[in-house]
């Protein structure tokens, strides 16, 4: 198996040639192994997930890492490498900042009698839209696309941007139905603050 020409610096096995990773490639791993800390440790989920979704989302996801492992350029440009590291790490910090927020409410999510207790969320861009979470994570996958340099990975980003605003406004849905209008403003916006 002969993937690409072989850089400076492959791993070289028997009948195995793997070129050393891109940087959108280290991003991705950066990313998956934030997330896999979160599941871990900070997450408190408030309800059962079948066992489909995730696989399904876990599966996508590793394709998508492995389209970008293999088409991201090898050696983007300083500037591209530069702006993609600083929205990559805006991304990465906005989303756990947000998820820890969410964690926070759920640490104590039942009243007295045993029943869940849903709580709107307060502080960070929460104040704003409903899930700024997902902004985050966004920006941190736009940051991996201009690393990259590569048209697939932008379509990468368009699907997720697609993917989470339809999330977010059905996010939003259920909390104006969830909360009074004093714990969730009709005008707080999806995604986006002040615009969507």
């Amino acid at each position: 198996l002969q993937l690409g020409s072989l850089p400076q610096g492959a791993l070289t096995l028997p009948g195995i040639s793997i070129p050393p990773p891109s940087p959108a490639a280290v991003l991705c791993a950066f990313h998956f192994a934030k997330r896999v800390c979160e599941v871990l440790v900070l997450h408190k989920y408030s309800g059962r997930v079948d066992k489909k979704t995730p696989s399904f989302v876990g599966f996508y996801y590793m394709i998508v890492s492995i389209l970008i492992c293999l088409v991201s350029d090898p050696n983007p440009s300083a500037m591209a490498l530069k702006v993609g590291k600083i929205l990559f790490g805006i991304g990465l910090a906005g989303n756990f900042y947000h998820h820890r927020l969410l964690a926070k409410l759920r640490g104590d999510d039942s009243s007295a009698g045993g029943e869940k207790k849903y709580v709107a969320p307060k502080g960070g861009l929460f104040n704003c839209v409903a899930a700024p979470h997902y902004l985050f994570e966004l920006i941190g996958w736009l940051g991996i696309a201009i690393v990259s340099n590569h048209l697939n990975v932008y379509l990468v980003f368009a699907a997720m941007v697609s993917y989470l605003s339809g999330r977010s406004v059905a996010q939003n849905e259920f909390n104006r139905k969830k909360f009074s209008s004093d714990e969730w403003p009709e005008t707080r916006k999806n995604l986006i603050p002040f615009i969507f």
